[in-house]
């Protein structure tokens, strides 16, 4: 039995080419925001350790259950799309998202500020699969590198300027400015979208299987949960569990097993909550590896370098921001011209070239961050911002392109989940890491600011051995033909 397919498979008859782009420039604006508030609390963790007096491992968990929460929540939003259509499901997106900022910027304890970013990551979640599908099905195959390169902006420079925007607000004040800054914005991008959208498909009617829901949601926390408690031994969600980390890991591996097999099931006698099919299109698997890797690196280099320019350095939270501004301005500007040189060459020539810079910036972080003056952290982090513009955008487009229309909304809640899972994976083996590392510099004699550098690049090793393994993967990726 086939399953059922998705509404937004098929635009609307009365989308014209001003509308489209309308439609796409409301959605592309909307979701920079919220995608921006994935990584915006990193420049803020130094801070909020000592204010509230927590440790890095547990801080770490404002911007991991960002990301887990939108891997649990991702997958869903395929339903989402096909019972309220386009307008509502964009409202329903915003208003959740403005919700859990006005939490986080009123929460009185640690607690109550995780849970607001659990809202605000459910309203990103959905956001992320809204506007994907959306230019896939109003978007014609010759034109889809240039505007995919536009949607860079949000998929890959918003993460990359979150700390940039935390530390010039940081230095203005409390970390409440970081929320009072982002919610009138996210309000106003709510009534302007709700004034300006139209369905792009007709609402529809699909069931929600929940079970799938509840093997999805247990597999991913407990994958990441386990991770993150590897460090000092256990996480605090694995103590409070009474599950050591391997505990957690095999839990979420048994729940990931139950889950694909529930959803192989359902492609027969059912609706799934993620078609699974789109993993037999060779092209779009492999940049769904290649993806999660690049993430994996990317959040972990942007967990560890507020902690290393701050604590190691000596830096202001304000200039670790300055610092790290040019690198998402250059992956920004970059992103729509990569468009265009994907639509002209194809993906090889960009994507090759970009995973080996990727990792050649890792190594020199590792190798160097002893010795490394702030220029050269400034110089390598606009190496990684160039080398992941040249991965992301023509991944992107490639791997959702070689799929059918039905399959798009499935494909692109596949990349979001796994590619929020690979970030949160990586942020939490990242932490991990130099926790363990500085631990056992310190046990050695190290002084505090010594062992700290040998952690950060513990950390930073990491990320070079995810690089090399993208690199691999980079060389195996294909063009789709038209």
């Amino acid at each position: 039995m086939q399953p059922h397919a998705p509404a937004q498979a098929t635009p609307a008859p009365d989308v014209d080419r001003a509308r489209t782009r309308t439609i796409l420039t409301v959605l592309v604006l909307a979701t920079f925001v919220v995608i921006l508030n994935e990584t915006i609390m990193t420049n803020a963790i130094p801070r909020l350790m000592r204010e509230l007096d927590v440790t890095a491992s547990t801080a770490q968990w404002l911007s991991t259950v960002f990301m887990l929460t939108m891997a649990v929540v991702i997958p869903v939003s395929g339903w989402l799309m096909e019972r309220l259509a386009t307008r509502r499901t964009f409202g329903l997106a915003m208003t959740l998202f403005s919700v859990g900022t006005a939490a986080c910027l009123l929460a009185p304890t640690f607690g109550v500020l995780v849970g607001g970013r659990v809202v605000q990551a459910c309203g990103t979640a959905i956001m992320m699969p809204l506007l994907m599908t959306t230019l896939m099905t109003l978007v014609p195959a010759h034109g889809r590198g240039r505007v995919m390169g536009n949607v860079t902006l949000v998929i890959s420079v918003a993460p990359a300027m979150g700390p940039a925007v935390s530390g010039l607000l940081l230095q203005l004040g409390s970390w409440r400015l970081i929320f009072a800054a982002v919610l009138p914005i996210a309000v106003g991008a709510l009534v302007v979208g709700l004034r300006a959208l139209v369905d792009v498909a007709e609402p529809g009617h699909s069931d929600l299987d929940l079970v799938s829901l509840a093997l999805s949601a247990v597999g991913f926390g407990g994958l990441v949960y386990g991770l993150s408690g590897l460090g000092e031994g256990a996480s605090p969600g694995a103590a409070s569990s009474g599950l050591p980390p391997w505990g957690c890991l095999l839990v979420g591996l048994v729940a990931m097993g139950a889950f694909t097999w529930r959803q192989l099931v359902l492609q027969r006698h059912g609706t799934p909550l993620l078609d699974l099919r789109t993993l037999s299109h060779r092209t779009f698997t492999i940049g769904l590896v290649l993806m999660v890797l690049c993430f994996m690196g990317l959040m972990g280099t942007v967990i560890l370098l507020p902690i290393y320019l701050q604590e190691v350095r000596g830096l202001s939270s304000l200039t670790t921001g300055l610092l790290m501004i040019p690198g998402g301005l250059a992956m920004g500007l970059l992103g729509p011209q990569v468009g265009k040189a994907y639509d002209r060459y194809g993906a090889p020539r960009l994507v090759v070239p970009g995973a080996a810079g990727l990792v050649a910036g890792l190594v020199m972080l590792a190798l160097l961050a002893p010795v490394l003056a702030p220029w050269g952290v400034l110089a390598l982090h606009v190496l990684i911002s160039v080398s992941l513009a040249l991965v992301f955008t023509p991944v992107f487009t490639a791997s959702l392109g070689v799929l059918p229309p039905h399959l798009y909304p499935h494909g692109s809640a596949i990349l979001g989940s796994l590619q929020q899972v690979g970030a949160a994976a990586g942020t939490a083996t990242t932490v991990a890491v130099m926790t363990s590392v500085t631990a056992r510099a310190a046990a050695g004699g190290a002084s505090a600011a010594g062992a700290l550098t040998s952690g950060v690049q513990g950390g930073f090793a990491v990320g070079a051995v995810l690089a090399v393994l993208a690199l691999g993967a980079s060389t195996l990726v294909r063009t789709p033909r038209s």
